[in-house]
């Protein structure tokens, strides 16, 4: 039950952003060629995902791919709702979960740009509960607890980058993880300022610094923007986000006119014989205003606001003359920050860095497949993903809504399928 709890609990631009109507943003489409892109390679992408739905193993989904700023392959494949026949749309609503992060990541920025913190700031300058925080060191006999003091306080750039200390409490099975479960963390009644008061009176996982572990580090983010910048979550994401870039469709909850187009979501069956409706322990009701707003996986969206959001990061900051971050912000986030320590996510292992919101590549090799060095990309536990392709002006988007996370290879099939179609131009 208790993961129930974490979807339940997910669920005036200011500053340099310049108020625009959404009718405004000009949405720029280009012929594959126009762009340095293959329309066989496209064609063959689109075969790809279309006998995926075929072959039964997707319900439906998109796929987008924008080359130096102009969208040139945009296609939907099967259905939002099987059962009831709604054929896939391009105004779509899926839920993007973690694909959420992202967008924290570059709300955090923008107060960070404005002087409201600064990264080696402690997180207890701004949220008081984490001052003092003790760090797991092994469980005695009697289930207790052993913990020692922090080493150094946990920093907003830990938070940014997954090393703050903190785990995820769900995907995870340590006396911290399960600490969190007993604690009432993801209880669907709290409020973030109710959470976040929680988790810094739990111990931490690890020394801040000294481990890159998935986290709710973006959940506390997100409440960091909400104290500095005297506003909801969604309030400021509304104001200095979604009404800039006209994400009209991007929120924590699906709105009565947006029913129709909301994608349900699916898993197999306990023969897995075919996709059946989910509705297991990380089903949530997205029909209703959540009391917590995660920003580490709350949203709702469509693929072509997502495009904006991740072009607006693409171009440095910057969408048809709306403004939210400075170039120089961007690339500093799009750069690998872990500490030396570290090599990397897993050790180095995947060949992945992590910025300030974003897995960054800078071993293509252990990547797998086809990809690009300083490429920086995430994805959601509905197996959604976006990723940036700075040397080639590149963004791509693959939205879906199926579990479990990782069920099929296509996000390394995905990239292939697009890398070969800039290759073959």
């Amino acid at each position: 039950m208790f993961k129930k709890y974490l979807i339940a609990a997910s669920m005036l631009v200011t500053g340099m952003a310049t108020a625009v109507t959404p009718m405004a943003l000009a949405t720029d489409y280009a012929a594959p060629t126009e762009v340095g892109l293959s329309g066989e390679g496209l064609e063959r992408l689109k075969q790809h995902i279309a006998a995926y739905v075929e072959n039964g193993r997707l319900v439906g989904a998109t796929t987008l791919v924008a080359k130096k700023g102009k969208i040139a392959h945009f296609e939907t494949y099967g259905h939002i709702n099987k059962e009831a026949g709604t054929e896939m749309s391009k105004d779509a609503v899926f839920r993007i979960y973690s694909m959420t992060k992202p967008i924290t990541g570059v709300g955090l920025m923008m107060l960070w740009e404005e002087g409201k913190f600064k990264l080696d700031d402690p997180v207890s300058k701004y949220l008081p509960e984490f001052a003092n925080q003790r760090v797991f060191a092994g469980a005695n006999e009697d289930g207790s607890l052993r913990t020692v003091p922090v080493e150094r306080e946990m920093t907003v750039r830990d938070l940014l980058t997954h090393t703050s200390g903190l785990t995820y409490g769900v995907f995870g099975n340590t006396p911290v993880d399960q600490l969190y479960i007993k604690a009432g963390v993801f209880n669907p009644e709290l409020t973030l300022a109710d959470q976040t008061k929680i988790l810094g009176g739990l111990p931490l996982l690890y020394q801040p610094g000294q481990a890159w572990v998935y986290s709710l580090s973006v959940d506390v983010q997100g409440r960091l923007i909400e104290v500095l910048s005297d506003q909801s979550l969604g309030e400021f994401f509304e104001q200095r986000i979604f009404a800039p870039l006209g994400m009209t469709d991007t929120g924590f909850f699906v709105r009565p006119d947006q029913l129709d187009r909301f994608v349900e979501i699916y898993a197999p069956s306990e023969e897995e014989k075919q996709l059946v409706a989910y509705r297991g322990d990380f089903f949530g009701d997205f029909t209703v205003q959540p009391k917590s707003e995660s920003g580490g996986g709350g949203l709702v969206s469509t693929t072509l606001d997502y495009w904006k959001f991740a072009q607006m990061v693409a171009n440095g900051g910057e969408l048809d003359g709306v403004r939210l971050l400075k170039p120089d912000t961007v690339a500093m986030m799009r750069r690998d920050h872990l500490p030396e320590n570290l090599n990397g996510i897993a050790g180095g292992k995947q060949g992945l860095g992590f910025g300030l919101g974003f897995a960054v590549v800078h071993d293509v090799e252990k990547q797998g497949g086809k990809t690009n060095v300083g490429e920086y990309f995430w994805g959601g536990m509905a197996n959604t993903i976006f990723w940036i392709d700075p040397s080639e002006e590149m963004v791509a988007i693959f939205m879906t809504n199926i579990l479990p996370s990782g069920i099929y290879p296509l996000r390394n099939e995905l990239r292939d399928q697009i890398y070969r179609a800039v290759d073959a131009e």
